[in-house]
C-alpha cells in the first residue's frame, strides 16, 4: 500500500517525504552535523550559516507548492491556512482589544509569561479539563506560573525544545510527523528518534485504527539520553486520534521512565468528528501525568486566524519556564492585542453559534462537511482515502494512480 498525504479542502498538508526516506535523511543529517561540529573546520567562510542549520537552510515544501498553485490556478493544498475569514465574534474581539474605548489596555507589551486576561481564561479551561473532580474551590492551574503564551504553537514548541534539550539529548517522534518537529530538535542540538505509526492494509477502518502505535516499539526507543517524547493528537498528518487505551499505555511507559518529559501538541483539539465515541483526550489529564507533561495548543486553527499567531503551553512551572525563559530573550512576548482578542474569543466560543450549542460544535461540523468533499474528490481521482477521525488532513492510498515518471524523479 502506498500512502500519500493530502490535505482537506479546509486546510493543506505539509506533504512530507515517505517515512523511510525521511528517517534516513534525518538520521544521516544528524550524524553529519555531529561530525561537522566535533571536527574543527577551517573551510567555513564568513558567509556560511551555523552548523546547526546544515540541511535546514533549503526551501521547504511551502516554498514549492504555493508558487505552483498560484502559477497554475490550482487549489492550494500545500499551505497551512484556511481560505476564509475568522468568525465575526473573533474579529469583534480584536477590535475591542485595540480600541481604547473598551478599556482592554492591550496596546502595550504583555508580561513575558502571558497576558493575564488570556492566562486566566486558559487556566480555568484547562483546570476543568485536566482536573474535573477538583471542585471550584481547588484551582490547580495557576495562571501566573502554569501558563506560557507564545507567537503560535510553533514558537511555543521551539522555546520548549531550546529550554529542555541539551546537546546529544534524544527526542522521540512518532512518524509520519509535522516536519517542523525534527528540525526544531536538531536546532536545539538534540537527536530525533523515530517510531513509526504502522499502517494496516485495510484502509476502510479509519485513520485511528489504520495507523497503529506499537507500545513496545515506543518503549524500546527510550534510552537514558531521551529527554522528550512528543505526542500529537489529533495527529498531523494521519488524522488519527489517540485512544484512551493508547494514551494510558504511553502513561505507563512514562511511569517506568520518569526522566522523560512529554510534550503534547493538541492544536486540533476542537476538530474531532465523532466526539461521543472518539473524543479528544489530553495526555495531561491522565492520572499522574500533569507533572510530566507540557500541553501545547493555539488559536489559529480553531478560530481561522493563523496570522494572529497566538499559541500557549500549559503545565507545571518547571516545564512552562522552559518556554518563558527562552521567549524573554527572543521576542519577549506574543502581541498583546492578539492575546487579548483570543481571551475574549475563547469565552464567547462556548455560546450557541449558528444553530449549534457552541462555536466548537459548529467548527467540527463544518470541517466534517468539508472532509466529505475532499474524500469524494480523492475517490473520483482514483485514490483510496483513509478517513481521518480528527484534524484536517487526509492520507490516501495512491496504488491505483499512474503518475508520470518525471513526477517521481
Amino acid at each position: 500500500m502506498k500512502l500519500s498525504m493530502a490535505a482537506t479542502i479546509i486546510m493543506s498538508s505539509v506533504f512530507p517525504r515517505s517515512s523511510t526516506s525521511f528517517v534516513s535523511q534525518a538520521h544521516g543529517t544528524s550524524r553529519f552535523m555531529t561530525q561537522r561540529i566535533l571536527r574543527k573546520s577551517t573551510t567555513r567562510t564568513f558567509a556560511d550559516l551555523a552548523y546547526r542549520l546544515d540541511g535546514l537552510e533549503k526551501p521547504t515544501v511551502w516554498h514549492e507548492f504555493s508558487p505552483l498553485a498560484s502559477k497554475h490556478g490550482a487549489i492550494n493544498l500545500g499551505q497551512g491556512f484556511p481560505d476564509w475569514e475568522p468568525p465575526e465574534f473573533v474579529l469583534e474581539s480584536m477590535m475591542r482589544s485595540t480600541d481604547p474605548r473598551y478599556d482592554r489596555h492591550a496596546n502595550q507589551y504583555a508580561r513575558s509569561y502571558a497576558h493575564f486576561p488570556l492566562a486566566n481564561v486558559l487556566a480555568l479551561e484547562y483546570n476543568e479539563r485536566f482536573f474535573p473532580n477538583s471542585g471550584h474551590s481547588k484551582k490547580i492551574i495557576d495562571p501566573a506560573t502554569h501558563v506560557a503564551t507564545a507567537v503560535g504553537c510553533t514558537n511555543a514548541l521551539f522555546c520548549a525544545m531550546q529550554g529542555l534539550i541539551n546537546p546529544g539529548n534524544e527526542v522521540v517522534l512518532m512518524e509520519p510527523a509535522f516536519d517542523i518537529y525534527s528540525a526544531q530538535v536538531r536546532m536545539a542540538g538534540g537527536k530525533p528518534v523515530f517510531v513509526p505509526l504502522r499502517p494496516q492494509e485495510d484502509t476502510s477502518l479509519g485513520a485511528s485504527a489504520v495507523f497503529n502505535l506499537d507500545l513496545q516499539e515506543l518503549e524500546d526507543a527510550i534510552t537514558p539520553e531521551t529527554r522528550v517524547l512528543l505526542i500529537n493528537t489529533p495527529h498531523n498528518p494521519t488524522g488519527k486520534i489517540f485512544s484512551k487505551a493508547e494514551l494510558e499505555g504511553i502513561a505507563k511507559i512514562i511511569e517506568r521512565h520518569p526522566h522523560v518529559t512529554v510534550i503534547s501538541d493538541e492544536v486540533y483539539e476542537h476538530i474531532t468528528f465523532d466526539p461521543v465515541n472518539e473524543p479528544h483526550i489530553s495526555f495531561a489529564s491522565l492520572p499522574g501525568m500533569y507533572d510530566h507533561t507540557l500541553t501545547l495548543s493555539s488559536s489559529g486553527k480553531t478560530f481561522s486566524c493563523t496570522g494572529w499567531k497566538v499559541g500557549w503551553a500549559i503545565g507545571p512551572p518547571h516545564l512552562t519556564r522552559a518556554v518563558s525563559s527562552v521567549q524573554q530573550w527572543v521576542n519577549f512576548s506574543a502581541p498583546t492585542p492578539n492575546q487579548d482578542a483570543i481571551a475574549q474569543s475563547l469565552e464567547r466560543a462556548k455560546s450557541p453559534y449558528r444553530g449549534f450549542k457552541s462555536y466548537y460544535e459548529y467548527l467540527a461540523a463544518e470541517y466534517k462537511r468539508k472532509r466529505g468533499l475532499l474524500v469524494d474528490a480523492l475517490e473520483t481521482a482514483g485514490m483510496t482515502p483513509v478517513i481521518p477521525n480528527g484534524g484536517f488532513f487526509i492520507m490516501a492510498d495512491t496504488s491505483n494512480v499512474d503518475f508520470p515518471n518525471h513526477y517521481l524523479d
